[in-house]
C-alpha cells in the first residue's frame, strides 16, 4: 500500500556545507516536492540548506511553511518569501508543531540541530508516539558513518533490529520518497 503524502517536514543544516551537491540535492528535493504537490514544513530560515530546500519549492510553485522560534525570527535569518511563517516561543514548541503538521520527515545533511530533530522524531516513532515515516537523504554518503553506527547499536543489542529498520535512507530523492510512501509502521508498545 502506498501512502499519499501532502506535508513533509524537512530537517537540514543552517549552513550549506563544503560540497555543492548538498545544496543541489536540497534544492532538488524542494523542487520535486513542489512538483508533486507536497507542502514543505521547515525551520523557516533563509540560510544554508534550509534556504535551498525552500527556494527549490517556491521557484516551482510549491508551498513552504516555516516554523521559527521568536528569538530566531530576525531579518538576517528568517526567510521572508515563505508561504506561511509560524512563530513559536521555543525550540521544543517548534519541533512539536512540525511533528504534528507533517505526515513524514526527511533529514538532509546538517549539524547538531538536524541530528537533534532527527533523533527526537525517530525516538517518538520507536515509543509509538507516532507512526509516520522518517528518512535520511544521504547525499554524497554524508550519513554513511551514522548509518553504520546505528547498525552497530543494533548488533550490540542497544537497538532492536525492527527499530533500526524504522529509519529509512536513500542517496536520491525519488528512492527516498518511494520508501516514505511504502513505509509500514511496526507494532507499537514493545520498545524495550
Amino acid at each position: 500500500m502506498t501512502a499519499i503524502l501532502k506535508k513533509i517536514a524537512v530537517y537540514c543544516g543552517s549552513n550549506a556545507g563544503v560540497r555543492e551537491e548538498y545544496a543541489q540535492q536540497a534544492y532538488l528535493l524542494g523542487m520535486v516536492l513542489a512538483m508533486q504537490g507536497i507542502d514543505i514544513i521547515c525551520g523557516g530560515g533563509k540560510v544554508g540548506l534550509m534556504k535551498c530546500v525552500a527556494d527549490g519549492a517556491l521557484d516551482n510553485g510549491g508551498r513552504v511553511i516555516g516554523v521559527i522560534p521568536g528569538f530566531l525570527n530576525r531579518t538576517e535569518l528568517a526567510h521572508e518569501g515563505l508561504s506561511q511563517m509560524i512563530v513559536v516561543n521555543t525550540m521544543h514548541e517548534r519541533k512539536y508543531r512540525m511533528s504534528v503538521m507533517a505526515q513524514a520527515f526527511i533529514a538532509l545533511p546538517g549539524g547538531y540541530g538536524t541530528l537533534d530533530e532527527l533523533f527526537e522524531i525517530i525516538t517518538w516513532a520507536q515509543l509509538g508516539l507516532h507512526t509516520k515515516p522518517v528518512g535520511i537523504l544521504n547525499t554524497e554518503g554524508f550519513y554513511n558513518s551514522l548509518l553504520s553506527f546505528l547498525d552497530n547499536m543494533s548488533a550490540q543489542a542497544f537497538l532492536k533490529p525492527e527499530h533500526r529498520e524504522m529509519l529509512l535512507a536513500a542517496d536520491n530523492v525519488p528512492d527516498l520518497l518511494d520508501q516514505l510512501r511504502a513505509y509500514q509502521p511496526i507494532a507499537t508498545g514493545k520498545w524495550i
